[in-house]
C-alpha cells in the first residue's frame, strides 16, 4: 500500500516537474515569435568562455543568425509542447537539453565573466541552465509519458503495428 501510495506520488511530481520544464520552453519560444524585434544576435554577441568566437561568428553571419533565430523560437515551442503533451517526451527532452547546452555554453557562470545581459543573480559554475538539463536528464531516465501523456498512445499504435 505505501509502495504503491510513493509511485503515485513520485510519477505526479515527475509529470509535475515535465509540465513546468514544457512551459518554460513553449513560453520563451512564443515570446520570442511574438517580438517582431528579438533576435539572438545581442546574446550571441555577449558570449564568454571558449568557445564565444563561434557563437559571435554566428551573429555576425546573417545567414546563420537567420538560422539560429528561427531554431530557438520554433525548437522552443516544439520541445515545450512535446513536454506538456508528454508526445515523444524522450526527443523533447533530449532537444532541451541541447538548446539549455548552447546557452550553457555561450554565457557560461565563470569567475569574472561579465555580461551585458541581465542574470538573474550571481552564479558560479552552476547555473539554471544547468540545473534544467539535470532536471530534464531525469525526465529521460523516468518516462512519465507512458503514464500520462500521448506516448502512452504513440506507444500503443506502433505495437499493434509491429504485431
Amino acid at each position: 500500500m505505501i509502495h504503491s501510495i510513493t509511485r503515485c506520488s513520485q510519477t505526479f511530481w515527475l509529470v509535475v516537474l515535465r509540465l513546468l520544464i514544457g512551459w518554460h520552453f513553449l513560453y520563451e519560444g512564443i515570446v520570442k515569435i511574438l517580438n517582431p524585434n528579438w533576435t539572438s544576435y545581442h546574446y550571441l554577441m555577449d558570449s564568454k568562455g571558449f568557445l564565444s568566437n563561434f557563437f559571435q561568428w554566428m551573429a555576425e553571419n546573417s545567414c546563420f543568425l537567420t538560422i539560429s533565430d528561427t531554431v530557438n523560437i520554433y525548437g522552443l515551442m516544439l520541445v515545450g509542447l512535446g513536454l506538456i503533451l508528454g508526445c515523444f517526451s524522450r526527443y523533447a527532452s533530449m532537444g532541451g537539453i541541447l538548446f539549455l547546452s548552447f546557452y550553457y555554453l555561450s554565457h557560461p557562470p565563470f569567475i569574472g565573466a561579465n555580461y551585458i545581459m541581465p542574470t538573474e543573480g550571481a552564479y558560479l559554475w552552476i547555473d539554471k541552465n544547468l540545473i534544467e538539463m539535470g532536471a530534464l536528464m531525469v525526465l529521460i531516465c523516468f518516462p512519465t509519458s507512458h503514464i500520462i501523456g500521448l506516448d502512452r498512445y504513440i506507444s500503443r499504435m506502433f505495437k499493434r503495428k509491429s504485431a
